[in-house]
C-alpha cells in the first residue's frame, strides 16, 4: 500500500522505521491452534479487545505453559491501521517469556518506546498514539481470561490519560506539588494530554468521565479551600514579624530562644549570658548581652561563642540581629 493512500506526507514523516517494517512485514502475526498449544504442553488464551473510538480490533493468541504460567507462544490477528497492527507485533513480541502476572505489566507506553528507532524521538505521531493503548488493553483481556477475573482487577488506579498512563491522583499530586494552572502546564509536567488530546475536555474520539479541565477547576478549588482554611487556624495564633514586635516582645522573644538553644549550651561549659538591651540601629537590631560565669573569661566570647549565639538569633528571629558583649 502507498504511503499516500494511508496518511499524509507530514505525518507519515512522524512514524519510526520500526513502526513502518512492523506495519509492512509484521512478525508475529497469524494464529495459535489446540494442537499447536498441546503440543507444547501450554494452555491456549484467546482474547479480543476493539478500540471503539477508531474502530480498530486485534486478537491475541497466548500457549502458556501449564506448569509455570509462562508464555512461550504469542501470535495476534488485528482488524485495524498500520500502527494498530505494528503495535500489536511488538505487544506480541514483548509477551513472549514473561509470565501472565509479568506480562499484564507490559504498557501501552513500553510498546511505544520498543517501537522507537531512538530513544528520545516518539514513534508514532501524537494522535495515534492511542493504537498502542489497545495492543495494553488486549494483554490484560488475555491474562483475565487465563486467570478467571474481570480485566477491571489489575487496574488500581483510575486512568484519566490512556495514552501517557496517567492516573488521577497523579495528576492531583503534581497540579498542587507545582502549583499548576493551566492545560498547557500539565502536559509539560505529566504528558497527559499530549498524544490524541480526547482526555482534556469533551469533544475527542473518545467520550470520558473525567477530563483534565474537570481536574484542574476542581483541583485549584480544592487548593484554594485548602489555603482559606490554613489561613483562618493559624491567623489567630500568627506571631508578628520580629521587626513589628514591640521592645518588650522582642526581648521575650529573645529570651525564648536563649533559653531554648543557647542557654544550655553555656551552662555545660559553667558559664551563662544575660540579655542587657535591644536597640534599633537602621535596619539592625542590636542585641547587647552579658557573659556570666565561665563566659565572662572565656576566649571565644567574642569569636565562637559569640558567632554561635548570633547564628541562632538569625535563624530564628531575624537576618538583621546583631549581638554585642559587653
Amino acid at each position: 500500500m502507498a504511503k499516500g493512500s494511508l496518511v499524509s506526507g507530514s505525518i507519515w514523516d512522524e512514524y519510526s522505521n520500526i513502526v513502518v517494517d512492523r506495519m509492512n512485514n509484521p512478525q508475529h502475526q497469524g494464529h495459535i491452534t489446540e494442537e499447536e498449544a498441546e503440543a507444547m504442553n501450554a494452555k491456549l488464551i484467546v482474547a479480543d479487545f476493539g478500540a471503539e473510538s477508531c474502530g480498530d480490533a486485534v486478537r491475541l493468541y497466548w500457549a502458556v505453559e501449564k506448569d509455570t504460567d509462562k508464555i512461550i507462544g504469542s501470535k495476534f490477528k488485528s482488524f485495524g491501521c498500520g500502527t494498530a497492527i505494528a503495535s500489536s507485533d511488538i505487544m506480541t513480541e514483548l509477551c513472549m517469556g514473561k509470565t501472565v502476572d509479568e506480562a499484564v505489566k507490559i504498557t501501552n507506553i513500553d510498546v511505544e518506546k520498543a517501537m522507537r528507532d531512538t530513544p528520545d524521538v516518539p514513534a508514532v505521531p501524537p494522535q495515534k498514539m492511542h493504537c498502542s493503548v489497545m495492543a495494553y488493553d488486549v494483554i490484560k483481556k488475555a491474562a483475565a481470561t487465563y486467570k478467571g477475573v474481570d480485566m477491571d482487577s489489575f487496574e488500581e488506579e483510575h486512568i484519566i490519560c490512556e495514552c501517557a498512563r496517567v492516573t488521577q491522583d497523579n495528576l492531583i499530586d503534581v497540579i498542587k506539588i507545582n502549583d499548576l494552572k493551566t492545560i498547557e502546564e500539565i502536559i509539560d509536567f505529566t504528558k497527559a494530554g499530549g498524544f490524541c488530546k480526547s482526555c482534556i475536555e469533551p469533544g475527542g474520539h473518545e467520550a470520558k468521565d473525567v477530563y483534565l479541565v474537570d481536574i484542574l477547576k476542581q483541583t485549584r478549588e480544592e487548593m484554594e479551600r485548602e489555603r482559606l482554611q490554613e489561613a483562618a487556624n493559624t491567623a489567630p495564633d500568627a506571631k508578628p514579624e520580629f521587626n513589628n514586635m514591640s521592645l518588650v516582645q522582642k526581648i521575650r522573644a529573645v529570651d525564648a530562644v536563649i533559653e531554648e538553644y543557647v542557654r544550655p549550651m553555656l551552662i555545660m561549659d559553667g558559664g551563662d549570658m544575660e540579655v542587657i538591651d535591644i536597640k534599633e540601629n537602621g535596619e539592625h537590631h542590636d542585641i547587647y548581652i552579658k557573659y556570666l560565669g565561665a563566659c565572662s573569661t572565656c576566649s571565644t566570647g567574642s569569636t565562637g561563642t559569640l558567632y554561635a549565639i548570633e547564628s541562632t538569633l538569625k535563624q530564628n528571629l531575624d537576618d538583621n540581629i546583631r549581638v554585642m558583649p559587653i
